[in-house]
C-alpha cells in the first residue's frame, strides 16, 4: 500500500513547523520515544543548564539544535534517550544584573539589603524569562523534558552536589592545589572563561608598562664580566614585580650584552635585551659611537653589543631579587614551597620577539604562562595582594595597612 503524502503549492516553512509540532504534541511524539524504550539501554542526558535570566539568543538555539541531533540519533540507536531539562541559577551575571537593578554593590548586601532580600531578589530574577525558553523550545523542535527540570538553587540539587563531592572524597579523588585563572576584586570571585566574554566585560584604556632592569650575578656565562649586567625586562603589570620570582628567555632567541648608558641617571651600563629587540631602545645613530666622549646633554645615546649569547646559555643564571620585603623573602617563598629556587632565568617557549624585551618578569601567581613555567622549574610561588586587588602586610611602603 504506497503511504499518502500531503501536498503543499507553496513553501510555507512556519506554516509546516506548526503542523508538524501540533502533530507530535497529539500523538505524544517525544514521550513515546522514552516510554516504548523501556527497560532499553539507557543514554543519559542532562542538559548543560541555560540561564532564564536573558533572552535566549540564536546561539542558543544553535547549540540546542546539536544536543538535540545526538539525543535522536541515539534514540534511533535504540536507546533510552531520557533527556531532562535544567535551569542555571547561580553565577555572577545573575548577581550583578540584580545589583545593577537595585543600584547597589556587593559591599551594599548585609547594609542597604539583608542577605535574604539579595537572595529573593535573584531567585525571582533568575527565571524572569523562563516562558519565553519554553516557547522557544517547543516553538524549534527541541526535545527535553521540561515537565521536571533540575534547578541549581533548589535544594535537592545542592545537596546532591554536596553528596558526590563527598564520594569523591571519600575516594581520595580531591585535592587542594593552586589554579591561575580570572579574578574580579570587586565581585569577590574568580571568572569564568563565559563570563569573561559577556556584553561590556572589555573595554579599551590606556595602561602603564614598565622596563625594568634586574642586576644579575656575575656567574656561568657572565663570570669573567668583571662589570655588573642588568637584564632588561618588560611588563605591562608593573604591580606584579614585588612577586617576580624569575626571569623567562626563549631557548633559541639571541640576546645581546650592550654597553651603553643609562638615559634616566647617564651612568655607563651594560644591559642584556633580545637582539631582534634592540631597535625598540637604541637608536641606529648610536650603534659604536665613541662611549668616551658622551656627554649627559648629548641626544644621541652611543651604545655598542659587547656579545652575544643564545636564551639556552642564559638559562640558570641568577639575579638579585628585584624588590625584597618581608612578605617575598626566601624564607616566605620556602614557607610555601620548601625547595623552591627561585630568582634565576629559566627558558619557557610563551616569550617572543614580537614586543618587549625578549626577557620576561616572570611571578607565578599571576599568569598562566608563568605558573606553569614556575612550576617546571620549582620557582615557588608568592601572591601578595588580597582579594581586593591590595597588598597584605610585609611588602612595606606599599601595605595596604600603611
Amino acid at each position: 500500500m504506497s503511504a499518502k503524502y500531503q501536498e503543499f503549492s507553496g513553501l510555507n516553512l512556519p506554516a509546516i513547523e506548526k503542523e508538524i509540532l501540533k502533530e507530535w504534541t497529539k500523538s505524544e511524539a517525544f514521550e513515546k520515544s522514552v516510554s516504548i524504550r523501556e527497560g532499553a539501554e539507557p543514554f543519559v542526558f542532562y542538559e548543560g543548564p541555560p540561564s532564564a535570566n536573558g533572552m535566549p539568543g540564536i546561539h542558543h538555539v544553535i547549540s540546542r539544535t546539536l544536543k538535540d541531533l545526538v539525543c535522536r540519533y541515539k534514540t534511533m540507536q535504540g536507546f533510552q534517550v531520557k533527556r531532562k531539562g535544567g535551569w542555571d541559577t547561580h553565577g555572577l551575571p545573575v548577581e550583578l544584573g540584580v545589583e545593577k537593578e537595585l543600584g547597589i554593590t556587593k559591599e551594599d548586601i548585609g547594609k542597604k539589603i539583608t542577605v535574604e532580600e539579595y537572595n529573593q531578589k535573584c531567585r525571582e530574577a533568575v527565571l524572569r524569562f523562563k516562558s519565553q525558553w519554553d516557547d522557544l523550545t517547543r516553538k524549534m523542535g527541541y526535545w527535553v523534558d521540561l515537565n521536571d527540570p533540575y534547578i541549581t538553587f533548589k535544594n535537592e540539587y545542592i545537596e546532591t552536589l554536596w553528596y558526590l563531592l563527598k564520594q569523591l572524597f571519600n575516594k581520595g579523588l580531591l585535592y587542594k592545589s593552586v589554579s591561575i585563572q580570572p579574578y574580579s576584586p570587586a565581585a569577590g570571585t574568580g571568572l569564568s572563561s563565559h563570563e569573561l566574554n559577556q556584553p561590556g566585560t572589555y573595554k579599551d584604556v590606556k595602561d602603564t608598562s614598565a622596563t625594568v632592569l634586574f642586576k644579575a650575578i656575575n656567574e656561568g656565562v657572565l663570570k669573567d664580566t668583571a662589570e655588573e649586567v642588568f637584564l632588561m625586562a618588560w611588563t605591562t603589570t608593573p604591580w606584579t614585580l614585588p612577586s617576580n620570582l624569575g626571569l623567562t628567555v626563549g631557548g633559541n632567541i639571541e640576546y645581546s650584552l650592550v654597553k651603553t648608558f643609562n638615559p634616566y641617571t647617564h651612568e655607563a651600563q651594560n644591559v642584556m635585551i633580545a637582539t631582534a629587540l634592540l631597535h625598540k631602545y637604541f637608536k641606529e645613530d648610536g650603534r659604536d659611537k665613541d662611549l668616551e666622549s658622551y656627554q649627559k646633554e648629548d641626544k644621541i645615546i652611543p651604545w655598542k653589543v659587547l656579545t652575544t649569547y643564545s636564551g639556552k646559555e642564559l638559562e640558570g643564571l641568577r639575579y638579585e631579587q628585584l624588590m625584597p620585603f618581608e612578605a617575598n623573602s626566601l624564607e616566605a617563598v620556602r614557607a610555601i614551597t620548601p625547595d623552591a629556587d627561585p630568582f634565576k632565568i629559566v627558558v619557557g617557549d610563551f616569550v617572543t620577539t614580537e614586543d618587549g624585551t625578549g626577557i620576561v618578569h616572570t611571578a607565578p601567581a599571576f599568569g598562566a604562562d608563568d605558573y606553569k613555567v614556575g612550576q617546571k622549574n620549582n620557582l615557588g610561588i608568592v601572591t601578595l595582594v588580597d582579594r581586593e586587588g591590595k597588598f597584605i602586610d610585609g611588602v612595606g611602603e606599599y601595605s595596604a595597612a600603611l
